[in-house]
Formats: C-alpha cells, sequence, structure tokens
C-alpha cells in the first residue's frame, strides 16, 4: 500500500491551492491528488470568473478583512490576474443608494469556461512536473481514521495528513463523511433563486462592470453575471436517496469565442433555519424535486411578460414579437415558476428585480427570461478545531462544500490556509 504525506480530495481551486502551497513548503513532498471526475469540476472550469475583494466569497463566521486580505494577496500573487477595469458606474451607484440598494465594487477577472479549461490543464501539469501523482476518475469512498488509511473505489491508501475539498457538487458526499466520522457540523441555510437572461442592451451596466453585485433587502442578491458569449446551463445533482434533478447556471467563453449578445446573472434570497433547525441539503431537494415534477423532468422558463400577467409561458409564446430571443437553455419547459417556488423567495427576488429595473432600466423588458431554480449550497459548516479547518485530528475540510468559501478565491485561500495549518504542525 502506498502511504503519502497529504491525500487531496478534490480537485477545484480549494484543492490545488492546498497543494500548491504544500510543494512549495516542502519540495518532494509526496502528495496524491483524487478527483472522481475525468477533468477538474471545481468552479474554474465554470466561467471561471473571480472576485479579489473581501468579502465576496469569504464567509463571515471564518474570515474577517484583515485574515482574507493577507490570503488574497497570497491568491492574487500565485494566479496573476488580469484585473478588469470598471468605468462609468457613478449613476447605477446613485440610483441603488436612494433606493436602498447597494452596488458593491469588486477587483474582477474573467478567464471565461474556455479560458478556465486551459488554467486547470496548466495547473495540473505545474503539479505533475513537481512529482504530485494526480488521479481522475478516482473516487474518495471512506477513511480509516485511526489506521489512517483512504479508501477509493479502486484502492487503499495511507495518508499521514487527508484534505477534503469536495466543492458545491460534492456537497452531500461531505455530509454524509462528517457523519461517519462524528464531526459535528451543522446545515441550516440555503440560497434559492432564479437565472435571468436578457438581451446584451437590456442589461449594459455589464459593458462597464463584468459581473456587478447588487445587494438588496431581505438577503437578496445578483451572483455570477455572465455576457459577451453566454449561456444559461444545467448542472445535474442527486438527492440524498438517488434521485436526479437539475440546477440551472450561468456560464460564458472568454472573448476569443464570438458574442451571442445575451447576458445572464442569478439572483438570490438567503434563508436559514432556526426553530427548528432543518437541514438546508434537504429542502433544497424538496425544492428541486417540486420543480423536476412541475417541469416533466427539466428546468422551468417563464417571460417576464408572462409573469407580469399571472400567466404561463408557452412554448408557442416564444417567438419573435416582444419575445425576440432564443433562450439559451432550450431544453427548459416554458410553464410557470410560481407553482413551483415558494412565495418568501418569489417576493423577495421579485420585489429585487423591480428595484434593479429602477437602477438598470430596461432589464424587465417583457422578453426577458426567468429559469427556476437556481439553488446554492453553501450550508455545511462543521465544527472546526483549529483556525486552519481541522475537524478531525489530521483531517482538514475545506472550499465550497465545507462552508470556508464561496467561490474560486475564497476556495483557493481556505486551501493555503489549511495548508498553513499543515505546515506549522508539521514543522515544513
Amino acid at each position: 500500500m502506498q502511504v503519502y504525506d497529504c491525500v487531496i480530495v478534490g480537485s477545484g481551486p480549494a484543492g490545488l491551492g492546498a497543494a500548491f502551497e504544500l510543494i512549495q513548503a516542502k519540495p518532494g513532498v509526496r502528495l496524491l491528488l483524487l478527483e472522481r471526475e475525468q477533468v477538474s469540476s471545481g468552479g474554474l472550469r465554470n466561467d471561471c470568473k473571480m472576485n479579489f475583494t473581501w468579502p465576496i466569497g469569504f464567509p463571515l463566521e471564518y474570515w474577517n478583512a484583515d485574515i482574507s486580505a493577507r490570503y488574497l494577496a497570497r491568491v492574487e500573487q500565485f494566479l496573476e490576474p488580469n484585473i478588469l477595469p470598471q468605468k462609468n458606474l457613478t449613476t447605477y451607484q446613485k440610483r441603488a443608494s436612494r433606493i436602498g440598494v447597494e452596488l458593491l465594487m469588486i477587483r474582477q477577472s474573467h478567464l471565461g469556461t474556455d479560458g478556465g479549461l486551459r488554467l486547470i490543464k496548466d495547473l495540473l501539469a505545474r503539479l505533475e512536473r513537481h512529482g504530485v501523482e494526480i488521479s481522475t476518475e478516482e473516487a474518495f469512498v471512506s477513511v480509516d481514521r485511526e489506521k489512517k488509511i483512504a479508501r477509493t473505489d479502486r484502492r487503499e491508501v495511507g495518508y499521514d495528513q487527508l484534505i477534503v475539498a469536495p466543492g458545491r457538487h460534492g456537497f452531500d458526499f461531505l455530509r454524509h463523511f462528517m457523519k461517519e466520522n462524528a464531526i459535528s457540523y451543522t446545515d441550516n441555510s440555503i440560497d434559492v433563486g432564479v437565472r435571468v437572461e436578457t438581451r446584451l442592451e437590456h442589461y449594459p451596466i455589464v459593458k462597464d462592470y463584468y459581473d456587478p453585485k447588487f445587494i438588496f433587502p431581505e438577503r437578496t442578491r445578483t451572483f455570477c453575471t455572465n455576457s459577451g458569449a453566454a449561456h444559461v446551463v444545467q448542472e445535474k445533482y442527486m438527492t440524498d436517496d438517488g434521485r436526479p434533478y437539475y440546477s440551472v447556471n450561468g456560464h460564458a467563453y472568454s472573448h476569443e469565442k464570438p458574442a451571442n449578445g445575451l447576458v445572464n446573472f442569478a439572483i438570490l434570497r438567503s434563508v436559514e433555519f432556526t426553530r427548528p433547525i432543518a437541514s438546508g441539503q434537504d429542502y433544497a431537494e424538496n425544492l428541486a424535486q417540486l420543480a423536476m415534477l412541475t417541469g416533466g423532468g427539466h428546468p422551468i422558463m417563464q417571460r417576464i411578460g408572462d409573469f407580469r400577467l399571472g400567466k404561463r409561458t408557452m412554448r408557442e409564446g416564444l417567438n419573435d414579437d416582444l419575445y425576440d430571443f432564443v433562450p439559451s437553455l432550450s431544453s427548459c419547459t416554458p410553464g410557470d415558476i410560481s407553482l413551483a417556488m415558494p412565495s418568501k423567495f418569489l417576493r423577495s427576488i421579485w420585489k429585487a428585480l423591480k428595484q434593479l429595473d429602477t437602477i438598470v432600466p430596461g432589464v424587465l423588458h417583457p422578453g426577458t427570461i426567468l429559469y427556476y431554480p437556481e439553488i446554492k449550497l453553501y450550508a455545511n459548516k462543521p465544527l472546526f478545531l483549529d483556525d486552519h479547518f481541522m475537524a478531525a485530528p489530521d483531517i482538514y475540510l475545506i472550499g465550497d462544500g465545507a462552508g470556508t468559501s464561496r467561490g474560486i478565491t475564497g476556495a483557493w485561500a481556505s486551501g493555503i490556509r489549511a495548508a498553513d495549518g499543515i505546515k506549522k504542525r508539521k514543522g515544513w
């Protein structure tokens, strides 16, 4: 049986951040990087937009301004991003301020989905040149903490340190992992919303600010804006009992791809369950199953013009009159979102969209499409033993799936922070 100084589960930004920090600290360190997919399925793969301003991507339970600033500087030094310019935003800021909305000014870079895939390929090649063993299509299954053995669907390997960084897609796996290993955690929050798609001319702010971050009342915000060669996509998830469901997402290619004249972004409402404390994961699965039932096994899409009139969208209504573009995710079922989304989320989101239309007039054009559901699972909150995300002796949980980050830069920073803990304890 092979034995490693550190086994890292997940090749997303959290796992990569940890790996690079460890090989820099100890040349020749024996590292195994496991990835269950054929290629990395982390945040670098979808659109690859990165935010370099606190608090975007940094959950306040684990990060403050000073700590995140230090780690962001290290992330930026390594990734060397090309920061996008921002201009002509004064009018938008004034409009937002007058109605109680905040437009956050965030330093951003954007590589696009194609650029992200190139970056992943380069990063993995660099790790291999440093002697890191990378095994794709190998799923981590369980751990024997007493014997320090990690089990995969292929083999058993020994480890001295174990870093588990499964990302949002591994949220449910991580929940089971924590239960099996008696790691205390909470899972009581959820982000639910819609993805908005419209013509670029109806949301021109993106010409001056690639991913504008609006914060609305009632814990509602815009998230993950894509423009240029932009598309809405669906992502497949599985419930705890094995039933598939889809959540929508957005991505865009780099400037090397021809633009399609569309823009999409998410608008999300956050909720925490307190009395009683309930599982955000279980709640998300039930919402998603209701959406699948309503949409006949597909996400739902509805035109703003139909939503305003309180009627469902029909396939024949997607015409070349007011409805003047072809939906980029045409496999969605035209329907009525209000049949599937709880009113608490829907009211807050519709209120925010009306405020957004005051700030950026035109976004609520009758032809604008709402896709549902878009659900973000960041709710796992392990009880950590130290400030470096150690959740059990010699086991670290990091990244979006573990609730230590919300995005690429925060995930990478959490990987560095876990590696710092290992370096300190091992004297590397």
